[in-house]
């Protein structure tokens, strides 16, 4: 261990810029990877680097993400077994029930037996050379000891306690499994018609639930503080995404901010609010990728390409038609409680928690100013496809279909 931090504390040292430096740093560190036993010291190391990550606001499906989009996946997979090296010291039912769901979705499990014996099973499954293995570990550790400081979303596995697991006010799992299904039946049938009513049906049940649990917290006294959950939003046509998902998280009464260098928004909420945002960010976007699939390639006049103008603005188009469209649902959600009698009871709650979203937004995020999002879009076939396309991802509310 005393050699691999040595190797990391030269690497770190090299000035930014000197590439050949670099380069033989790399190599010296990489060279350690033939030496017997140094599996356990890279474990080792890798748990105090992604502990660090933990109190710097990372969380484990981040550190995945970022390895994936800064080196290859390869590093994400290292990532991802450093990930579940540092778990085994916290029993399972000290985690956040949302923390220990990114450790499965980073598939973080140890797989391999004894650590020392690490680099040599990883070599196995990569398929590569030791050394060849030393040089992506190096990479990652480099990278992961660079990352900046994110704003802190959820304890840390050490500072959650044993009842950690149960997190009041998100969706419960049964109606989570409906909402779900749903949606992935709403993606997966080539029938618009049927699509349109599977999405009828979980946008029914979240929207609905989301009033019960804004209600009845309010009725029982409880005081619940809003969270926040990190949203992918990969290349390409990164704006737009954002854009949607900044429309998608308005009507569902959260906020947003893009961190494109980093590859994500952070969805800032209550609970059974961010999930309902996740949950129909995602459907709308693989809805709208398949509309783009459907749509084929574009090309001008004299043969060249024009298709990334074309999708480009057709997600311009396809975000800001969803945001209008959104916009009326949540009103409409708003207005059928009203008619079941509910109305003086949910619209100071609902203006109370819009306060407790800006608070916490203000106590993560500090002096950042915030806009409504917007991306370029110059091709008018383009535009108009997307507007279709959000047209025909119809939205209904209890009352009925939004027209």
């Amino acid at each position: 261990m005393d050699l691999l931090d040595e190797a990391m504390a030269r690497l770190c040292a090299v000035p930014a810029g000197d590439a050949g430096r670099r380069e033989a740093a790399l190599e010296r560190a990489a060279a350690l990877f033939t030496r017997r036993g140094i599996g356990r010291a890279v474990l080792q190391v890798g748990g105090v680097v992604v502990h660090d990550l933990w109190h710097r606001g990372w969380q484990p499906v981040d550190v995945v993400r970022v390895a994936r989009r800064e080196l290859a996946v390869r590093h994400a997979r290292i990532a991802a077994d450093l990930v579940a090296a540092e778990h085994r010291e916290y029993p399972a039912a000290r985690l956040l029930r949302r923390w220990a769901e990114q450790l499965a979705e980073a598939s973080a499990t140890v797989w391999w037996g004894d650590d020392d014996a690490y680099v040599e099973g990883v070599a196995a499954r990569e398929k590569c050379e030791p050394a060849v293995l030393g040089r992506a570990v190096v990479e990652l550790f480099e990278l992961l000891s660079q990352l900046p400081e994110l704003p802190r979303l959820m304890p840390v596995p050490c500072e959650t306690g044993s009842t950690g697991t149960a997190e009041a006010g998100g969706v419960e799992s049964s109606l989570l499994g409906k909402i779900r299904a749903l949606l992935t039946k709403a993606e997966s049938t080539s029938f618009p018609e049927e699509a349109e009513a599977l999405t009828a049906k979980a946008q029914q049940l979240m929207s609905q639930h989301s009033i019960d649990v804004a209600v009845l917290a309010a009725e029982r006294g409880e005081r619940q503080v809003p969270g926040g959950v990190r949203v992918a939003v990969d290349a390409p046509y990164e704006e737009p995404k954002a854009v949607l998902l900044q429309a998608v998280a308005e009507a569902n009464r959260c906020r947003t901010v893009w961190s494109k260098n980093l590859g994500f928004s952070t969805v800032v909420g209550f609970v059974s609010d961010v999930e309902a945002v996740e949950l129909l960010f995602t459907s709308l976007l693989v809805q709208a990728q398949a509309a783009l699939q459907m749509a084929g390639a574009r090309k001008r006049g004299d043969g060249s390409s024009r298709t990334r103008s074309f999708r480009q603005s057709f997600l311009v188009a396809y975000a800001t038609r969803i945001e209008e469209r959104l916009g009326r649902v949540a009103e409409q959600t708003v207005k059928a409680a009203g008619r079941a009698g509910r109305t003086a009871a949910l619209l100071p709650v609902l203006a109370s928690r819009a306060e407790a979203v800006d608070d916490q937004m203000d106590e993560l995020f500090g002096e950042l100013s915030y806009s409504h999002g917007s991306a370029y879009a110059n091709d008018r076939e383009g535009w108009a496809h997307g507007t279709a396309a959000a047209d025909r991802a119809e939205l209904h509310t209890r009352a009925g279909a939004v027209r």
